[in-house]
């Protein structure tokens, strides 16, 4: 049986989706810039999340959102500080900080959490280490143009540099990347084609993104959540083990229904 696994958590894979719910502590992120930017509004919003039947929570200091403008550690750490520890007290489930700064992510797992989300599309000998020495889970993520064969090659050979720095594998957890640098097309082809390397589980992180909108026709992010549903079911369908959604009691049921048609 496979796991992905750190410190503080123990996924099986292959039983079902596990399904991150997304907590953006951002006055600018794309879809819900400045909704859960009070400490109290973030908190109950983490332990509705958890109420709903996510799997994980991510937590987002910096929006990633094209052209956003970027902030420092320091910020994001400012950010974090008064939501983090009573967000990792008062939930069961994994905390996940998305960043990729080495220094947030350190504050982060000293903080509570157990998964370091990664957009940077590297791997840097300083997040490997934070990573390694705190035993933490690890998102790898492709960020830039590529089809799903050669986004599938980088990520292996990424996880591999990361192991060799010391990374368990079992941490690893590899994410290509959609709407990150990439065409139209080529996000409809990794929702359509990509496959993970084998062993390494895949998180499909698809929620209301633009290339979403495009395809349905929907400029507003909000009320994309029935394409983000339909982009994430063909995505289990093609072996995706986690998915990362801003709605995740639409997002479980969704994935409850693939997991179910997967197995009949």
């Amino acid at each position: 049986m496979a796991y992905w696994q750190g410190k503080r958590f123990s996924l099986l894979l292959g039983e079902r989706t596990y399904v991150m719910g997304i907590l953006n502590i951002t006055p600018d992120s794309f879809s819900d810039g400045g909704d859960f930017l009070d400490p109290e509004t973030a908190v109950a919003h983490a332990l509705e999340l958890e109420a709903q039947g996510a799997d994980l929570i991510d937590i987002g200091p910096q929006s990633t959102r094209p052209g956003h403008a970027s902030v420092s550690p320091a910020e994001e750490i400012q950010r974090l500080s008064p939501v983090l520890g009573r967000i990792s007290a008062a939930v069961r489930v994994p905390v996940s900080v998305d960043t990729f700064y080495p220094e947030t992510a350190a504050f982060a797992l000293e903080g509570g959490a157990a998964v370091v989300n990664d957009v940077s599309g590297a791997v840097s000998p300083e997040m490997a280490r934070v990573v390694r020495d705190w035993g933490a889970g690890w998102v790898i993520m492709h960020n830039g143009p590529g089809e799903p064969a050669e986004i599938a090659d980088w990520l292996l050979s990424a996880a591999k540099r990361a192991e060799e720095m010391g990374v368990l594998r079992e941490g690893i957890c590899l994410d290509p990347g959609a709407g990150f640098g990439k065409t139209y097309e080529q996000n409809l082809r990794i929702i359509r084609d990509f496959r993970a390397p084998e062993g390494y589980p895949y998180l499909a992180g698809f929620s209301r993104k633009s290339f979403i909108g495009a395809a349905a026709g929907e400029p507003a992010p909000k009320r994309r959540e029935a394409g983000t549903i339909a982009a994430h079911v063909i995505a289990v369908m093609g072996g995706a083990d986690v998915i990362r959604t801003h709605d995740a009691a639409a997002g479980i049921q969704s994935v409850r229904v693939a997991d179910a048609v997967k197995g009949a």
